[in-house]
């Protein structure tokens, strides 16, 4: 949305709710972060098995995809916040099990598939329940920047929280894990803290749990915006998971030093964070639409440019750039899918969008290095340009996205 008016709006971070539904969201991806690499860890120094450290982490997407529906049954049904608080203190009490466990060395296979199995479950209804909060705790149309502040943190911790969890667990193998129920505590207690409500009131009568997700699936398919979103976001998360993880097999087929391999993967991860910086400000003097199209568009341009790249470390620049766009894109829309939304079908409508993103963004690794078995590196990329162009094509044709208005002239819809 631009700003006509030449007034600056006052700073989200002055909105008490806002700030501290924020710091505890960043404080239970904190947590979370740390444990993605912390956990693969400590399943191979107790198995010494990288084939059980490979069915921890399937197990734990498997889990994401099963309880995505679900779980935005439960965030419709349940207050948010309650919801939220319980969510922090399972995990809080998981992973002090588990750090338990490991001091007194207890721990097995068995007990890592269950406490991150669970830890994954009340992660999802945690995540769904702040999406579904944000537009409660702020003015409908600073729902996008909100969004925005929301990527920034998830692109910092994503940074920021495995290599703690690898140096933590370095230091003691139990340390990580103590770490992380310090972190769930601290998002408790924020959360707690919140005394404006995350949620209208409910006064419709409840339903059937199959006819209610129903009830979402159906809003999804008859809104055009939120049939755009289904349309742009898949292909968009498909496309960057599976260059990224081509982008590494090629150059290790080349014999690229590791060394160099993560530099390139820093570079990507560095674009990742200054885009999501830049994603208030575009948000805030950008139209939505504008934002949108031209992101998706110019991504897919960037991408195919990677192609002309894949026998340099320099194929990490285009691919940086083009995550870049990311936050700002996502912010647009999913700020806009937040005012088009009715608040009581908020969790199931987000349920559906995550699921259907995710879901096609798991088949990133294995269709890439599949491509680049088959095809080679140059025509890889272009394959996931070519995904990424899709999702240009949907965004511009789109009547959903070609008749967004600001949010200043939509009324929040009940």
């Amino acid at each position: 949305m631009s700003d006509t008016t030449g007034i600056k709006p006052p700073s989200l971070w002055r909105n008490r709710a806002f700030t501290l539904l924020w710091s505890s969201q960043a404080l239970s991806d904190l947590g979370s972060s740390m444990s993605q690499l912390a956990m693969p860890l400590l399943t191979l120094a107790v198995t010494g098995s990288p084939i059980q450290a490979g069915i921890v982490g399937t197990s734990a997407a498997v889990v994401r995809l099963a309880c995505q529906l679900p779980a935005g049954v439960v965030t419709d049904r349940i207050d948010r916040k309650r919801l939220m608080l319980v969510a922090d203190a399972v995990r809080l009490s998981a992973y002090t099990l588990l750090g338990v466990l490991v001091l007194s060395d207890r721990v097995s296979l068995a007990w890592i598939l269950a406490i991150n199995m669970i830890a994954t479950v009340f992660h999802v209804a945690h995540e769904n329940s702040q999406f579904g909060a944000v537009r409660n705790v702020v003015p409908l149309d600073r729902v996008p920047e909100a969004t925005a502040r929301n990527e920034a943190r998830q692109a910092a911790v994503s940074l920021v929280g495995p290599p703690i969890g690898g140096a933590l667990f370095g230091l003691a193998r139990a340390l990580p894990f103590f770490t992380d129920a310090l972190s769930y505590l601290l998002s408790f207690i924020g959360v707690s803290l919140i005394r404006q409500p995350m949620q209208q009131e409910r006064s419709e009568p409840r339903e059937h749990p199959i006819k209610e997700l129903a009830e979402g699936v159906k809003f999804t398919l008859s809104e055009p915006f939120l049939r755009a979103i289904l349309l742009i976001a898949p292909p968009i998360n498909l496309a960057f998971n599976g260059i990224i993880f081509a982008m590494i097999v090629i150059l290790q087929q080349q014999g690229t030093p590791p060394a160099l391999i993560g530099t390139v993967e820093t570079i990507v991860g560095g674009g990742l964070l200054v885009g999501a910086l830049l994603a208030p400000m575009l948000s805030r003097r950008v139209p939505m639409r504008t934002l949108v199209i031209g992101i998706t568009w110019l991504g897919t341009a960037l991408l195919a440019g990677a192609a002309l790249l894949t026998g340099s470390v320099l194929v990490g620049i285009p691919v940086a750039l083009a995550i870049m766009l990311g936050p700002a894109c996502n912010a647009a829309l999913f700020g806009y899918q937040a005012a088009v939304t009715p608040d009581r079908l908020q969790g199931r409508v987000m349920s559906v969008i995550f699921l259907l993103a995710t879901s096609l963004a798991s088949l990133s690794a294995l269709l890439g290095g599949t491509l680049v078995h088959l095809v080679g590196g140059p025509a890889t990329v272009l394959v996931f340009a070519a995904f990424m162009g899709l999702s240009a094509v949907a965004a511009t044709t789109s009547q959903g996205v070609r008749r967004m208005k600001p949010l200043s002239e939509l009324q929040p819809v009940s």
